[in-house]
């Protein structure tokens, strides 16, 4: 068997929070449109630990932990007109754009602010402190998610 990866996935939290993946327990999360975070998200294995962030919050952060598990569905966003997702130029003989389904881990005891992830790594360490990084779905190395989850 092969050790699981770590990955971190943004939501604003008014679209969809920790909180509202804890009720609902399991989730698709569709609506990628960014072709390197699609393919980040192909890359992922199940079992995978990813890192919930909610963004475009004050602060953003990290705040709880879900699981990869089920894979290489086709996002149905895509294909939805009433859809802020719809891709005129996906079709359903050859989608552009899948996505993974997740199931809820835990809730963060307290939210892990970027200010202070920017204090803990550098942007080779952990991609999410990069100034102007703005892809929703990123890598973790193994090294670094352990000092996470033991910070979280």
């Amino acid at each position: 068997m092969t050790e699981e990866n770590y990955w971190l996935m943004k939501s604003e939290p008014d679209a969809y929070s920790i909180d509202t993946l804890k009720k609902d327990g399991v989730t698709l999360w569709d609506g990628i449109r960014n072709y390197q975070a699609r393919n980040f998200m192909r890359n992922m294995q199940k079992g995978d630990i990813i890192f919930f962030y909610h963004s475009n919050c004050k602060p953003p952060g990290i705040v709880g932990l879900m699981e990869v598990i089920d894979l290489n569905l086709v996002d149905p966003t895509q294909f939805d007109k009433n859809s802020k997702y719809f891709d005129p130029k996906s079709k359903p003989e050859n989608p552009r754009w899948d996505c993974v389904k997740v199931k809820f881990l835990s809730k963060s005891k307290r939210k892990l602010s970027l200010s202070e992830l920017k204090i803990l790594f550098s942007e080779d360490e952990l991609l999410v402190v990069k100034k102007g990084n703005r892809l929703s779905i990123l890598p973790v190395s193994n090294e670094i998610a352990k000092i996470l989850i033991k910070k979280i």
